[in-house]
């Protein structure tokens, strides 16, 4: 694993080293050559498109009306009326017995580990405070000139 490591970092700095030295040479031949005159920047003209004639459309034919027949008037029949008849009373259901619980074995705790007493460390002294530094006055201001 760690010689294909190598092996692809070397391979990549033999191509950077390789690409780099044609980059130059390629460099230095366009340095050597002449130097070739600007071409005008002038736009190419677009020609114009020749214009189509389109021939007429044709008129839209008038279709006929459909006269439609009339409809029927009949009653729509109605349903008999349905006899309304008294829902069942739900039935009761007989009391679930209360089982008890089987009782949980007790299992004594392990007794728990105690730690050692850590070391106490005194505390680093307190930093030293600075000195005031003095106050020194600033300069008078210059009076503003019109």
């Amino acid at each position: 694993m760690a010689f294909s490591k190598y092996c692809f970092l070397l391979s990549m700095i033999i191509t950077v080293s390789l690409s780099s030295s044609n980059m130059c040479l390629g460099a230095r031949h366009l340095l050597d050559t002449p130097a070739a005159p600007s071409p005008a920047l002038a736009l190419p003209t677009i020609p114009t498109l020749p214009k189509v004639t389109l021939p007429p459309l044709p008129s839209v034919p008038t279709l006929p009306q459909a006269t439609l027949p009339p409809l029927p008037c009949t009653q729509i029949p109605s349903l008999p009326p349905q006899p309304i008849t008294p829902l069942p009373p739900l039935p009761t259901l007989p009391p679930q017995p209360i089982t008890p619980l089987p009782p949980q074995p007790i299992t004594p705790l392990p007794p728990q580990p105690t730690l050692p007493p850590q070391p106490i460390t005194p505390l680093p002294p307190p930093l030293p405070t600075l000195p005031p530094q003095p106050i020194t006055p600033m300069p008078p201001s210059p009076p503003p000139s019109n």
